[in-house]
């Protein structure tokens, strides 16, 4: 059965993808990531000495605060924080800078749907422009499961309103990671591997196992673009 997407899109087919790098001249690193009409900037301060209350002082930290484009923060926002802080800290060595906080600000400049992979491949890109320390990148994205049991990849926000269920995913970089002289950073093959998996609402398991094969096709492309995007950082290590 095919769907009709309002824009013309395939089922599978993601929106035209944006990325910019080091935007702000005052951060450590910074990066802007666009898909379709939903934009988000994010803005990597540090590493700063000492951690936060119930931090391992053992550990790097990271920080995360995210910022609407109105209004105050929420429950919602909250939620984004402790997601985007965990999927974050997954992709970092902390090791490497005990006993110091690294702050990512998120700033939503317009939310036309899948916001929070929007986000997380904002701030991955940031923190590769501050040249923080990372085992691999990682793409995230948003699969949504229709009533009638279909799935689309990458929704806008009109039809995230029509959907009953999401799953937001994060994968690691196919891509294998490259320090300066060409080294791999983390080693291992991560083909089959994934970072966070985040649902909403009523998903059975062969939908979400659907969502999951979907999802890490589509973000083959993703990685690529990403690698390309922040191909002269990656070399120089």
């Amino acid at each position: 059965m095919e769907i009709d997407r309002v824009d013309g899109r395939t089922p599978n087919q993601l929106r035209p993808l944006a990325c910019s790098r080091s935007v702000l001249n005052r951060a450590h690193g910074s990066a802007s990531w666009t898909q379709g009409d939903t934009k988000v900037l994010a803005a990597v301060y540090g590493p700063k000495a000492g951690t936060k209350k119930n931090e391992n002082p053992e550990k790097a930290c990271i920080e995360v605060i995210w910022k609407p484009k109105t209004g105050q923060s929420g429950k919602l926002e909250r939620e984004y924080e402790m997601i985007l802080k965990r999927t974050l800290q997954s992709i970092c060595v902390l090791t490497l800078n005990p006993n110091t906080t690294t702050s990512v600000i998120v700033q939503v400049v317009n939310d036309d749907g899948a916001l929070l992979p929007c986000a997380i491949n904002a701030a991955c890109a940031a923190l590769v422009d501050a040249g923080a320390p990372l085992k691999h990148l990682a793409v995230a994205i948003c699969c949504c499961l229709a009533e009638s049991g279909y799935v689309i990849l990458d929704p806008s926000k009109l039809e995230e309103q029509k959907m009953k269920a999401f799953a937001y995913l994060v994968f690691p970089n196919s891509l294998t990671l490259l320090q300066e002289g060409g080294s791999p950073v983390g080693g291992e093959p991560m083909e089959h591997g994934i970072i966070t998996s985040v649902t909403q609402g009523a998903m059975s398991v062969d939908d979400y196992l659907h969502c999951l094969e979907r999802g890490r096709a589509a973000t083959a492309k993703m990685s690529a673009f990403l690698q390309k995007s922040l191909q002269p950082l990656l070399s120089d290590g």
